[in-house]
């Protein structure tokens, strides 16, 4: 979280009538991307309209699953379908990338900062951020708080110039270490036979996702300038924390790449247990 803040800066102020014509196409792609990817869990999966609707929605995994649960939905299903999803854009994004732009995943480019390169001041700083961000991001029912608390935090310090020092470079590794054990370890307790079924629906549905998503972000860059790279990453159904970390290790702008996906999550958590109230069929034509 911290990491991701740092590429928060004053000059980011400048592309803001950019950064708006993202957000006014976004609400479209959520509502194509989900329609799509609900018809498949639906149809070709069988599932019951809670669980579809759910897995389908392109939230947080954690999100997504308690309110498809609260809703009467199969809590596990919606899980497994969420982590695939993240498992699934991930991969296909970075292998993209390397092998289709040319654009390195590895981070090559970026120099090495080691502790000893950061002024103690700053590393106060961001350790304050690190901390306080861990700890408030759950009090105001942020998502994703244990990232985003202290991404709000990095970000207002770097916007302020209160510091303009990133982490060492070890803790960001650190960090991205983590959380690919954490997509994998999401599998834990899932029957092979249960990972396959739901993964190829998954596969289905996110390879949907990411044509449109492709579409959107080509129109995008059509029309802002906006590169590419950032704009298909930016529109890319993964996770917040994953594809911010691709952000990174690619070079592009994180800001943009993190503020999107922080938009797109907060708006289907917000709106999608709305919509299903208002669409929902009755009980007995639910099966």
């Amino acid at each position: 979280g911290v990491m991701l803040g740092s590429g928060f800066h004053p000059g980011l102020f400048a592309h803001i009538a950019d950064w708006a014509l993202t957000l006014l196409i976004l609400p479209v792609f959520v509502a194509a991307a989900f329609s799509c990817s609900a018809l498949i869990y639906r149809t070709i999966g069988r599932y019951d309209i809670v669980t579809a609707y759910f897995s389908a929605a392109p939230g947080g995994l954690n999100d997504m699953m308690i309110l498809g649960a609260e809703a009467g939905g199969d809590e596990k299903r919606i899980a497994l379908a969420h982590a695939s999803r993240v498992f699934i854009v991930v991969t296909f994004v970075a292998f993209f990338y390397a092998s289709f732009l040319g654009i390195s995943i590895a981070g090559e480019d970026r120099p090495y900062i080691g502790f000893a390169d950061v002024p103690g001041a700053d590393l106060a700083i961001l350790a304050a951020c690190a901390v306080l961000g861990a700890w408030l991001g759950p009090k105001i029912g942020l998502p994703a708080p244990q990232i985003l608390g202290p991404m709000i935090l990095s970000g207002i310090a770097h916007l302020t110039a209160l510091t303009d020092a990133p982490p060492p470079t070890l803790a960001v590794n650190a960090a991205q270490l983590v959380m690919g054990t954490v997509i994998g370890c999401r599998f834990a307790g899932a029957r092979p036979r249960e990972i396959a079924r739901d993964m190829a629906l998954a596969a289905a549905a996110s390879g949907l996702m990411l044509v449109i998503a492709l579409a959107t972000a080509f129109a995008v860059t059509s029309l802002t300038g906006i590169h590419l790279s950032e704009t298909f990453l930016t529109f890319s159904p993964g996770g917040l924390p994953e594809m911010s970390l691709l952000a990174l290790s690619m070079n592009a702008d994180i800001a943009y790449v993190a503020t999107i996906h922080i938009v797109r999550i907060t708006l289907v958590i917000a709106v999608a247990p709305v919509v299903f109230r208002l669409v929902r069929p009755n009980r007995e034509s639910e099966r």
